[in-house]
């Protein structure tokens, strides 16, 4: 996708004022003077600003529809406006200067898009079935495992009782916010602006971004979770969640967000009773429910058998790491080297990208 732009105007205070917005937001434009200049960006740009004029001469000359056109005037909206706007598919008709914060948000959001190449972002939700499940650890895992990818990887604690998910990849001395500080204001979050105020595990383009609760009981709100997410979709990246297995206000904003939900499961009788509380709840608010079984079973249980009492698909099974407690009081983050726990997040990472073969890959 390229970078840059479109601009067709001729009113001389608008094209100023969408020059000076389009540069606020860090990003090129590109100004077409007639129609057949504009043809040749029309479809690769990643946000059109029209005036009247313009938006006039692309409709004369039957321009395909798109999404990201929107068409600016300096005063009330006429009939003809939305007429045009609704023969080129425009998404809104802004009125300047009254409307120059929400076109701002509009740039900033098509800018991080073009950033992350067009793609869009995956969202990721983790949570245990029962306690001790280790879905706080396969959540860094298959967060790290996306970062070690080269992609743009956020991991979003929304746990406020879980100690703080910076603990669990060794930044709990390092600077950066935590949810307690995070502040949304308008309800958007520039993804870049996020990533760089948050402590990151690793260097460079393999680099995990961390945001965690604090030591205390205050998790985040509902708005907050929204506004972030948001962000790290729009970037094109990867945003995993640990959530709580408990139904708060922002967990269930994550769930409605999320593209896939990942229960983790131990294969044991009483583990499988806590899940399918568990498993009730998001069905009420989750998209897609996959399951990872954590064996083997004290007693016997299969992971075919756990699917069949939760109802739910298999996405993955997972053996036990040997000395992983260990290695994580080491502060060795998880799903290093090739054992169970890196493979059973591959296998996540994989589903999430939509790359997977199947649904069920062994560990």
């Amino acid at each position: 996708m390229d970078r840059r732009c479109l601009i067709v105007a001729d009113d001389p205070e608008l094209l100023d004022a969408l020059l000076r917005l389009a540069a606020a937001a860090d990003m090129d434009a590109q100004r077409a003077v007639d129609a057949a200049d504009a043809r040749r960006a029309w479809a690769r740009a990643p946000v059109v600003l029209l005036d009247r004029a313009g938006a006039r001469r692309c409709g004369e000359a039957g321009f395909p529809r798109r999404d990201g056109v929107v068409i600016t005037v300096p005063g009330e909206p006429a009939a003809e406006d939305w007429r045009i706007a609704v023969a080129l598919g425009a998404d809104r008709v802004v009125q300047l200067p009254q409307g120059e914060a929400g076109l701002a948000g509009i740039l900033a959001d098509a800018r991080e898009r073009a950033a992350g190449d067009g793609r869009a972002g995956r969202v990721l939700a983790v949570v245990g079935g029962s306690g001790g499940a280790g879905a706080s650890v396969l959540a860094t895992a298959v967060a790290l495992t996306s970062a070690r990818a080269g992609e743009s990887a956020l991991l979003v604690d929304c746990d406020p009782l879980g100690g703080g998910l910076d603990l669990m990849v060794g930044l709990e001395q390092e600077a950066g916010l935590r949810w307690p500080e995070l502040s949304v204001g308008d309800g958007r979050v520039r993804a870049a602006s996020l990533h760089a105020a948050l402590p990151r595990a690793g260097s460079g383009r393999t680099a995990l971004s961390v945001l965690s609760c604090a030591r205390s009981p205050h998790g985040p709100e509902p708005a907050a979770v929204t506004a972030v997410l948001d962000a790290g979709r729009r970037a094109g990246g990867t945003v995993v969640c640990d959530l709580p297995r408990y139904p708060t206000d922002a967990a269930l904003t994550a769930l409605g967000t999320a593209d896939l939900t990942v229960l983790v499961v131990p294969a044991g009788l009483r583990s499988c009773a806590a899940a399918a509380r568990v498993a009730d709840v998001l069905a009420e608010h989750a998209r897609a429910v996959e399951l990872v079984v954590r064996g083997p079973s004290p007693g016997g249980i299969t992971p075919d058998e756990v699917v069949a009492s939760l109802g739910l698909p298999l996405l993955t099974t997972m053996r036990p790491e040997r000395d992983l407690a260990g290695a994580l009081e080491r502060g060795r983050p998880p799903g290093s080297g090739r054992g169970p726990l890196a493979t059973a997040a591959r296998a996540v990472h994989e589903r999430l990208s939509g790359s997977a073969g199947s649904r069920r890959v062994a560990s």
